[in-house]
């Protein structure tokens, strides 16, 4: 795995998951020196379009697109991600090789069920991470997160906090325009609601997103702790 720790791991049910709700922040993030790292919980396999090796070759150009440090899939079967003790042993091991700072998961609320279900399991590895006695598969030595952040895919939910990506909105569309198996409508596509404008609907809501702060684009987040600032709310 990654030989370097991570500043931020950003976790998906599916490639390009993270690229829906937040590659704008982590673009932002990489331009800013910071190490980021992907982990899909699984190979999409069930994916109406494209297959494994093409969606694993996307993803790459993706992350490659981002500047992304690190990206890796589990593996873990499409539409089998339950509460389960090997698959949350799994994620407590990447955090404790990756040690990020902060880990980004999708927020709970989706119309997709893998969505929520990657968000249950990665909050119980964040936590099963920091227990100095929980067991992994290669004995790795305790980690704990700083924070652990949600951001959104399907959903338009009131954001706990947004993120300005106004100089890196292209870079998104880029990597969303990766996934071409996805979101390009062929005569080989399978109609879903992914080739109808989809990444289209992404940047509208980002485009909302930043009209709410007085910016361009911008991606929401949620949390469940409160946002600690650093700085005075009022200026000079």
């Amino acid at each position: 795995m990654n030989n370097q720790h991570l500043q931020v791991l950003a976790f998906g049910a599916h490639a390009d998951d993270v690229e829906i709700g937040m590659a704008g922040t982590i673009a932002k993030f990489t331009s800013e020196g910071k190490r980021v790292g992907i982990c899909d919980l699984t190979d999409a396999d069930l994916s109406s379009n494209g297959n494994i090796e093409l969606r694993k070759s996307e993803a790459a150009n993706a992350a490659e697109v981002l500047k992304v440090s690190w990206r890796s899939s589990l593996g873990f079967p499409d539409r089998g991600l339950y509460l389960n003790e090997e698959y949350i042993r799994e994620i407590a091991r990447v955090i404790r090789i990756n040690k990020p700072q902060i880990v980004f998961a999708p927020y709970f609320e989706d119309r997709h069920p893998d969505h929520g279900n990657c968000a249950s399991l990665v909050e119980e590895a964040v936590f099963s991470a920091g227990i100095r006695k929980y067991e992994t598969d290669g004995n790795e030595p305790a980690h704990r997160v700083e924070r652990v952040y949600f951001y959104m895919i399907n959903g338009f939910h009131k954001p706990d906090f947004v993120i300005d990506i106004s100089q890196y909105i292209d870079l998104k569309l880029e990597a969303l325009r990766e996934y071409k198996s996805q979101f390009q409508q062929t005569e080989e596509t399978h109609n879903t609601p992914l080739v109808n404008g989809y990444i289209e609907t992404v940047e509208a809501r980002e485009r909302m997103f930043g009209k709410l702060v007085g910016v361009t684009f911008a991606e929401g987040f949620k949390t469940k702790v409160p946002i600690l600032l650093n700085r005075d709310l009022i200026g000079e």
